[in-house]
């Protein structure tokens, strides 16, 4: 009997280690899980708030444009990112890009190209990339306009089909990844005849080989026309290419050709196909659709009309030497249909400003109309015309000027718009992208209607990060494609491509191209890219340190200096609007603690400081706001620098900053901008340079917890559990 006792005894002991093994496992799993979420939720926060604070700069540096006159010093700054539509023929541009008379050294060790491009030849670009090497300028400049050429054959839409070879393959985002490229090459092949490939935009920006990317897949689609098809992107654009680093990628690799290398990828970007078909079943685009999306428009559109989407194109005219000019130019000045700013002399006059920096991209389309009586005038004048029998152009006026975007122009603009930037959602439904600022959220319905439309059954499309490198939504009718792994940190998210057969069902395979990740664990590698979130968010905290001391001050109204958790959740939630478990987070983003419980928010606040030479005696506020749109400083920066020399004179400093004052809804005196350009021109030569400036100002933490490795999430089962209801997570 005492056996039998001593079994049971020990058979429950080990039943309850079990089952409290169990259950700390699952804790374990979703604490691990908890941690992926919001660490991802920070991440895609931060990437979606830039995107759209370019956008609002571009849409504000547009209504400059549109409302200043042409002599304005402000204006004249900004002018050249506009020119979209420049008057010369294709050969004139043929001959600007012409790389004859560029020499290649003997001393030249990279790879060297014969045209027209063999597969060897293209096989040896990945290798010679793999190796670090860099392709000289003149193979650049010849490469990329025998791909301009090549371009200017292809439709808008590409349809290819199955039965010439066993499995197409698709490639969502690279983003100057080349890690990721040859992984794939590596593990799939490269492109051949029998390997065809589809790459689905967003080849540039943020990582360090996008011009390398780029010649790889030129090359091959040079050798491999009808196998090798590129999607654009929405970062196949120069507007955007200035904020996220392709822009400096060009012109440091490529000092001396770099401005014309960047000016003829403009014009191969406007010539990127704009969508792939396969079997005339599965429809493969970068970001998505809306409801409105019509393939029998975007067949017929001139795409190359679009160097940016970010913008939709004026109705174009012609002068007296029949020469195609964009409405943006300076003839505007002669009509007298609007009364054009002077200069920022007068900032006040820019009332509706306020507004338009909060409106989604769709609502710039309209931002300049012309009355009702200038209406008449413009009719009047034509009819007047008519009768006389004198041609416009020889009068000395415009044929069909028209300020205001055509109806027809600016519905291709907006079918352009949504596929290159939309994004899924799960509820039913079409609704503005205001996360991202352009484009649209689309719903199951909506694709559900457009495949029976267009007798399709599957869309691929990339433009969002996913965790697993890819994913099915709209009942597996969509899918998610992203190829860039470690995309926001190394162990952030794997790469995927998809290989599709004659049956049309997607086959997923993913890859970490990191070898660094492959060697950490699940709980180190959640926690190495947690720490680098936390860091993210952290700086984000700073960089909106005077809403947040606003909205505590609210909450303390003795003015101690403390308040409660709740209440410090509370305000940051208010001011950050990130949706985030602030209360569990505390512990990592707050260390300034009474002994009351109560948390002391200028503390906290001490921890963080902008750390740069001779910066103290700069107003603390214009420090603020400088940190917080430090990306749209440097990007106005590398606008105003338009020889592309890392360096702008004094005098654009200045303007600069008068750009900025208007832009920021804040008053920059002239003595702060002088304090900032003293503390900057350091050598004092009369010039700033650009890498300098954005260096001199750096977030330091000197009590963080980020780099001991604790989790942001000590979180019990109950929290977990109440965390897992509450609707708002």
């Amino acid at each position: 009997m005492d056996g039998w006792n001593t079994f049971f005894f020990f058979f429950f002991t080990a039943l309850r280690a079990a089952v409290l093994i169990q259950k700390w496992y699952r804790q374990y799993v979703a604490r691990t899980e908890m941690r992926r979420r919001y660490t991802w939720h920070i991440f895609q926060s931060i990437e979606y708030s830039g995107e759209q604070a370019q956008i609002k700069l571009y849409n504000f540096l547009g209504y400059l444009m549109d409302n200043f006159t042409p002599s304005s010093n402000e204006r004249n700054l900004i002018s050249h990112i506009f020119r979209d539509h420049e008057v010369c023929q294709d050969a004139e541009w043929e001959r600007y890009f012409c790389y004859k008379n560029i020499q290649v050294p003997e001393i030249y060790s990279g790879p060297h190209l014969c045209f027209p491009v063999t597969a060897e030849q293209a096989a040896g670009l990945v290798e010679a990339f793999r190796n670090k090497k860099q392709l000289h300028s003149r193979y650049v400049l010849q490469l990329l306009l025998e791909t301009w050429r090549l371009l200017r054959m292809l439709p808008n839409i590409s349809r290819i089909s199955t039965c010439h070879s066993k499995e197409i393959t698709i490639c969502g985002d690279l983003h100057g990844q080349l890690e990721d490229l040859l992984l794939i090459f590596y593990k799939n092949g490269m492109p051949s005849l029998e390997k065809p490939y589809v790459f689905n935009g967003d080849f540039v920006d943020r990582g360090k080989d996008s011009i390398e990317i780029l010649i790889i897949l030129f090359a091959f689609l040079l050798v491999y026309p009808t196998e090798v098809h590129l999607n654009r992107g929405n970062h196949e654009d120069h507007i955007i290419n200035l904020r996220y680093g392709f822009t400096k990628e060009v012109l440091t690799k490529y000092k001396m050709h770099g401005k014309r290398i960047l000016k003829l990828l403009q014009k191969i970007f406007s010539w990127l196909p704009l969508a792939t078909v396969i079997d005339q079943k599965v429809l493969i685009l970068h970001g998505g659709i809306s409801d409105t999306t019509d393939l029998g428009l975007l067949v017929k559109v001139d795409r190359h009309n679009y160097v940016s989407a970010l913008r939709p194109p004026k109705k174009k005219f012609q002068s007296s030497s029949r020469t195609s000019i964009d409405s943006n130019a300076e003839d505007w000045g002669h009509h007298g249909l609007f009364q054009r700013r002077a200069s920022f002399t007068c900032p006040k006059n820019l009332g509706s400003r306020g507004n338009f920096l909060n409106r989604s991209l769709q609502d710039f389309s309209d931002r300049i109309k012309v009355g009702k009586e200038d209406e008449l005038q413009v009719c009047q004048q034509g009819a007047e015309l008519f009768q006389a029998g004198v041609d416009p152009v020889e009068k000395g006026g415009d044929s069909s000027f028209d300020p205001v975007v055509s109806d027809s122009a600016k519905e291709e603009w907006k079918q352009i718009l949504d596929l290159l930037w939309s994004d899924p959602m799960s509820q039913d439904g079409c609704i503005p992208n205001e996360l991202r600022g352009g484009g649209c959220y689309w719903g199951p319905d909506v694709t559900e209607d457009f495949l029976g439309r267009h007798n399709l059954q599957l869309i691929i499309r990339s433009h969002e990060c996913k965790q697993d490198g890819y994913e099915f939504c709209h009942n597996r009718k969509v899918l998610t494609l992203f190829s860039a792994s470690n995309y926001y940190d190394v162990g952030s998210n794997r790469g995927a491509y998809v290989k599709l057969g004659p049956n049309l069902v997607p086959y997923v395979v993913q890859y970490q191209a990191s070898s660094m990740t492959r060697e950490l664990t699940v709980r180190q590698s959640v926690g190495k890219t947690e720490r680098s979130a936390l860091k993210v968010l952290r700086e984000q905290l700073f960089s909106h340190k005077s809403d947040l001391i606003c909205a505590f001050k609210r909450l303390d109204g003795e003015n101690t200096g403390l308040v409660s958790l709740n209440d410090w959740a509370s305000a940051v939630e208010s001011v950050m609007r990130l949706g985030l478990p602030w209360r569990m987070l505390r512990s990592q983003l707050a260390t300034g603690k009474a002994a009351d419980g109560l948390i002391n928010y200028h503390e906290w606040f001490n921890e963080l400081a902008i750390k740069g030479a001779n910066a103290d005696h700069i107003d603390q506020g214009l420090l603020e706001t400088l940190y917080r749109h430090r990306s749209t400083v440097e990007t106005i920066f590398r606008i105003v620098d338009t020889d592309n020399s890392g360096f702008i004179t004094m005098e654009d400093f200045r303007q600069t900053w008068k750009l900025l004052s208007v832009y920021l809804k804040m008053e920059i005196t002239e003595d702060a901008i002088s304090d900032l350009a003293v503390t900057i021109d350091s050598n004092q030569d009369g010039s700033i340079d650009i890498e300098e400036f954005m260096e001199a100002f750096r977030l330091t933490d000197k009590k963080s917890r980020l780099e001991r490795g604790r989790s942001m999430f000590m979180a019990t089962a109950t929290d977990l559990s109440a965390l897992e209801g509450d609707p708002n997570v």
